[in-house]
């Protein structure tokens, strides 16, 4: 129980520093450099607590130099087509670092997807295990090397 307490805490203050930034740049553009300070007190928390944080906070923020990514702000944001493919291109103001993120309405984050949540897996027992390749005869070793070294079944030559 004990545990729990804790995290939902420094989820607390994770969401604090965050909202904190936010308010800074909104009050007033020039300060950057305190909502940067705030981002990255809240990164590198997260990390020494080894926090997982939600994708869309992770988005707004600059791998490289920690900014709180305000399109418009302190980031450009822009719309390529690349292999029939939509893809958001953001490029922070500050250190020119670029994050793209695939702009696809059916797209899902894996975290998203029902077969994710443990609650809905169900195969409840372990897969099996490999065979043991000392355990077999002989003929069946050879096949299982000749279908890893080609990747493909002899029969199907």
């Amino acid at each position: 129980m004990a545990g729990q307490v804790k995290d939902r805490e420094a989820f607390q203050r994770l969401s604090f520093l965050y909202q904190a930034a936010h308010c800074v740049l909104a009050q007033d553009p020039e300060n950057q450099a305190l909502a940067r300070f705030y981002c990255h007190t809240e990164k590198t928390i997260a990390k020494r607590l080894v926090l997982r944080r939600d994708p869309s906070v992770k988005r707004t923020l600059c791998r490289g130099c920690s900014s709180l990514l305000v399109p418009g702000l302190t980031c450009t944001q822009r719309q390529r087509r690349r292999r029939g493919q939509r893809w958001t291109v953001q490029t922070c103001l500050t250190c020119r670092r670029s994050q793209r993120f695939l702009n696809d309405p059916k797209h899902l984050l894996w975290g998203d997807r029902p077969e994710a949540q443990l609650g809905n897996q169900t195969d409840s027992k372990p897969p099996e295990p490999l065979p043991n390749p000392a355990h077999l005869p002989t003929e069946k070793v050879q096949l299982q090397a000749a279908v890893t070294r080609d990747g493909f079944t002899p029969s199907s030559r």
